[in-house]
């Protein structure tokens, strides 16, 4: 019986261990993002105020976080940032979902499809929660997350660096380990679409 209790103990333990290594494993950012704003982008940079873009996978569990943490930097600095939400999906319409939703309900956030992840492409972005963030003069100044773990609300390196940049100080860094899903992992949204008929 002890060596039962012993066992299950172990099992316990070693599945707590594998669920923190999981939330605490950065998505996979193996590129940077081009330092000037990409002139093929079909999105505008903000000439008066500093463009941030965030990139999301629409059934990322993890992103939910994310949008919670923009919500809180929008609120904070919706004078000096412009911020948009990406949402790379297949067709535009898979990529409406209640993350869509989240996100489209801070002010001053334009949300919009990333069809096949075309911009994602043009910023070297691979993981959902990554965001981007331009000066006003369209040079990259951040490169990065906004959250601490997958999934998990609070203060992080990123949006502190993000902060300071927006407040004229100088960050540590120009990065944060972004904490989501692949954007080109196209098996929830294919498991959608089956589900949804």
């Amino acid at each position: 019986m002890v060596a039962l209790g012993g066992a299950w103990f172990l099992a316990v333990v070693a599945g707590f261990l594998a669920l923190w290594m999981y939330k605490m494993r950065p998505g996979s950012e193996r590129a940077t993002a081009p330092r000037s704003w990409p002139a093929q982008s079909g999105i505008r940079a903000n000439a008066g105020r500093a463009t941030l873009v965030l990139f999301a996978h629409p059934r990322c569990a993890c992103t939910r976080a994310t949008i919670s943490e923009l919500a809180r930097l929008m609120a904070r600095f919706h004078d000096r940032l412009d911020a948009r939400v990406l949402f790379s999906a297949e067709e535009p319409e898979l990529a409406r979902t209640d993350l869509w939703s989240s996100a489209a309900r801070i002010p001053g956030v334009i949300v919009a499809a990333d069809p096949s992840g075309v911009e994602a492409r043009r910023f070297a972005v691979e993981t959902s929660g990554a965001a981007v963030l331009y000066d006003v003069a369209g040079k990259l100044a951040f490169q990065g997350g906004i959250t601490s773990a997958r999934g998990h609300e609070g203060d992080s390196f990123g949006q502190q660096r993000i902060a300071a940049l927006l407040t004229g100080g100088v960050p540590d860094r120009a990065d944060a380990p972004v904490f989501g899903c692949a954007l080109n992992d196209r098996g929830p949204v294919h498991l959608a679409r089956l589900t949804d008929k």
